[in-house]
């Protein structure tokens, strides 16, 4: 079963028994009665009578713009702050909100509701919360609705979920008093008498949880909705949680445009940059129209239209004018709150680390960047994204003050994007060309254009149109967009996946997170089979994080691979063990192969650090790999590097290393490790477990990791880049040796600069003979390198890369062969 379908089974039994699953005599006591929608058949609450229930569509559309009932008049800001001091009362800390990017969960790139902060180890009971009760501003990403943003009114990519939370056992979870606190909200809070508060009985489901919920309305406007989450939801249904969850979500957006009474919702939440907006466009507003056209334009949600056009036309008689005169004067104005909002979306992401790209979550970014700068040009208005930010985050300071520290580098980031999207207009011309002389532009092939080239649908019909020629551009283009980029990204994961049958083997402690130098050691085999030995404990290093395996030795008989299977460590033997399930073995680790690994796992989090410290907080690692000849890193980053930023990083890091700084490593509560050390901790593959081992170069870095590493940073020794390269749109890498591995490189460079400047001094006659020789000896060295198996030659003194390139050059054509040499040459010296 699907969420929608659990959902639709879930709603269906609470109704069925609405005393058990809602707080019913909390509504009792308060007068309100249960009713049955007679146009949707939804199940809701009223004090007065009433045959519909509070659902826009059902309702009649917002009627509380310009007579809200609320009493109180809060603006943006003041509605968490309100909001934050009357739950605190109530026994309700208020914490700060998370990242947006959710990098401590492996499904999804970024936080969509503020229970995402805590799934899955807080809501499943493994972790402790950061407060219990609590209230949260989380601001939240969700590109579902990205069509809809600044026509409907209420419509936002980002958006701040005000979350009531609580985390207890069953026999505590107290459903009477959580909505007995959020009906004060809106009674006392917003000052809202009952007669105007309609509760509807529903149910949720999402991130593997499920419970019924109650949706509270007034005058057409959905405030928030209380959900009790109280089943862990599968393919196969839903199960009682042995922790019941309270998980209120209500829009800070809705909360300050109910009682704010402005015309639209942007209005009242980045009000300073819609004054700011108007400024610059010059746009004119026609009142009137406008109080005719908001109560109905929530029909125009492209997610629930039939028919768009239809729709269109519909409110367009209830605001008493035609369809293309309302598009006329509505379309313009949806185009400048949609850069108001896109543009907040935008800060949030980015000053959280999030980076525009072709790729994941980053996609979407990109996706909300060029529509509003698709806008700016539709319109030719004068705009600057990086000072619309700028006075975003002026107004939210009191909420977020951390937004104003990433402003230099936010600004960075767009006008690098601005770039890209201007790029793609002059390619617009002539591949659209191409495209209508092959035929008819459909709507795949406009998402395939937009995928490929970053053409906007606006662009496409633009130069359809100056070629006599109409193209119809859907209307729910960006949500397409958006559905088609739901990946994560991870490009250098080693795993191993291959079924054991393990489910009776206890699992396996590893004790190879403490000293790295350890390497010799006695267990007790628990499980064989053929030539898979699986040990009660061992420090043998399995494939994981990136890092290569260890080998060595089981009872003298040779360890060739290591891997994970679930809580299991799996010694792969080169032969069928000589020993029997329950007899005590001796292991013996590679040491020389131990301190390589080690070296290049801890200068991996040496240059991370300092990438982050010199490209910016967007820079975030996308996947390593250590090998022993060399290692790399791949990282969020928006250009290429320069060979100055390389040197920098190269010097920065060798001087880290002379340092000697000590590295150590510990577990640490999930909670506590978050709130001491922040999220930067996740760096790569999200770590499971309510406990994290951290590894800290003392005073210098600290990340979640389970790899291995030295004591401290001198026993790398040195490091050496070898290169960089950029290897897809977004994300940079670099490759580099350590210890033995970067002499070894040394070593082979030398070598290899000798019989180059050798060649060179050859008489013209003598060069190609010489050549083939040369290519001959290489060739021969490049074979034995992967024969070897552990990415370096056979004699352990060159690079595999550089052997390979040097055979190359010696079998380049005569004619070229001393150009391409010298240059390989003078590549070698530098």
């Amino acid at each position: 079963m699907n969420d929608k379908e659990i959902k639709e089974q879930l709603r269906k039994k609470a109704s069925n028994d609405p005393d058990r699953y809602y707080a019913t005599s909390v509504l009792k006591e308060e007068g309100f009665k249960r009713e049955s929608c007679q146009k949707c058949g939804r199940f809701f609450w009223r004090v007065t009578d009433s045959k519909v229930c509070g659902d826009p569509a059902c309702s009649g559309g917002f009627r509380f713009i310009d007579e809200s009932p609320a009493k109180e008049k809060l603006d943006y800001v003041e509605t968490w702050k309100k909001f934050s001091l009357f739950f605190k009362k109530l026994g309700y800390t208020p914490i700060k909100r998370y990242p947006t990017a959710a990098r401590w969960r492996d499904d999804t790139d970024f936080v969509q509701a503020s229970i995402y902060d805590f799934q899955p180890y807080v809501v499943s009971g493994e972790v402790e919360p950061p407060a219990n009760p609590l209230v949260v501003p989380q601001f939240c990403l969700r590109f579902n609705d990205i069509d809809n943003v600044g026509i409907t009114g209420a419509h936002y990519t980002g958006f701040v979920m005000i979350g009531q939370h609580a985390f207890v056992p069953k026999d505590k979870f107290d459903q009477p008093k959580y909505f007995g606190d959020i009906h004060a909200w809106l009674s006392k809070g917003l000052g809202l008498p009952n007669e105007e508060i309609t509760y509807h009985e529903d149910a949720w489901a999402g991130g593997g949880n499920s419970g019924p919920c109650m949706e509270y309305f007034s005058r057409g406007l959905e405030l928030g909705n209380q959900v009790y989450m109280l089943y862990g939801a599968s393919g196969n249904g839903y199960k009682e949680l042995p922790l019941k969850v309270l998980d209120m979500g209500m829009g800070q957006e809705r909360n300050a445009w109910f009682t704010g009474q402005k015309a639209t919702s942007y209005e009242t939440t980045f009000p300073t940059v819609v004054k700011k907006l108007n400024e610059l466009t010059g746009i004119k507003v026609d009142k009137n129209l406008l109080q005719r056209f908001l109560p109905y334009s929530s029909y125009l949600n492209i997610d629930e239209a039939d028919d768009i056009d239809k729709n269109w036309d519909f409110v367009s008689k209830k605001a008493k004018v035609s369809s293309n005169e309302l598009k006329k004067q509505i379309l313009p104005l949806a185009a400048l709150y949609s850069v108001a909002e896109h543009s907040r979306s935008l800060l949030l992401a980015i000053s959280d680390g999030m980076l525009p790209s072709n790729v994941s979550g980053g996609y979407n970014l990109r996706v909300i960047l060029r529509r509003a700068l698709g806008f700016i040009d539709e319109y030719g208005w004068k705009i600057d994204l990086a000072k619309l930010c700028e006075e975003h985050a002026k107004y939210l300071k009191p909420q977020y003050p951390e937004l104003a520290e990433n402003l230099r580098e936010v600004a960075e980031i767009l006008e690098a994007e601005k770039r890209k999207y201007n790029e793609s207009k002059t390619r617009a011309k002539q591949i659209v060309s191409k495209l209508m002389e092959q035929g008819k532009i459909t709507d795949d092939s406009m998402i395939e254009l937009y995928d490929s080239q970053g053409i906007n649908p606006k662009q496409i019909a633009e130069e359809a149109a100056k070629e006599g020629k109409k193209v119809a551009v859907p209307e729910n283009f960006y949500a397409k967009i958006a559905e088609r980029h739901e990946q994560k990204l991870q490009k250098s994961a080693t795993r191993r996946d291959e079924q054991l049958d393990l489910e009776d083997v206890p699992a396996t402690a590893a004790l190879y997170y403490d000293d790295y130098k350890k390497t010799k050691f006695e267990a007790t085999a628990v499980k064989i089979i053929d030539n898979k030995v699986v040990l009660d404990e061992t420090y043998f290093f399995p494939t994981s994080g990136g890092q290569i395996n260890d080998t060595g030795k089981i009872n003298g008989q040779k360890v060739a691979d290591v891997f994970r299977a679930g809580k299991h460590i799996v010694h792969v033997l080169e032969g069928r063990p000589k020993f029997k399930v329950g007899d005590n073995v001796r292991g013996e680790i590679d040491f020389d192969r131990r301190r390589q690994l080690s070296q290049h796992h801890t200068v991996t989090h040496v240059f991370n650090q300092l990438m982050r410290q010199h490209l910016g907080k967007h820079a975030w690692q996308a996947g390593t790999a250590k090998f022993l000849d060399k290692a790399r890193l791949d990282m969020t980053h928006y250009a290429s590097l320069t060979t100055e930023q390389l040197k920098k990083l190269e010097e920065d890091a060798n001087k880290i290393i002379k340092k000697d700084l000590k590295v150590e490593s510990k577990f640490v509560p999930r909670t506590e490790a978050e709130q001491k050390y922040g999220f930067g901790i996740y760096q790569g593959p999200v770590v499971p477990g309510k406990e994290l081992r951290l590894v800290e170069i003392k005073g210098f870095d600290t990340e979640a990791c389970g790899g291995t590493h030295v004591h401290s940073t001198a026993e790398i020794e040195a490091v050496k880049i070898i290169k960089s390269s950029k290897v897809q749109d977004g994300v940079v890498r670099i490759e580099y040796s350590a210890g033995n591995a970067m002499k070894a490189i040394s070593s082979g460079s030398e070598k290899i600069t000798e019989e180059l400047a050798e060649l060179l001094q050859c008489k013209p006659e003598q060069i190609p003979a010489r050549a083939e020789e040369l290519f001959e000896k290489w060739k021969n060295k490049v074979k034995k390198g992967k024969e070897a198996d552990a990415r370096l030659s056979s004699s352990g003194s060159y690079s595999g890369d550089v052997i390979k390139k040097a055979a190359e050059i010696f079998r380049t054509q005569p004619e070229h062969l001393v150009k391409t040499a010298k240059r390989f040459l003078e590549e070698l010296n530098a």
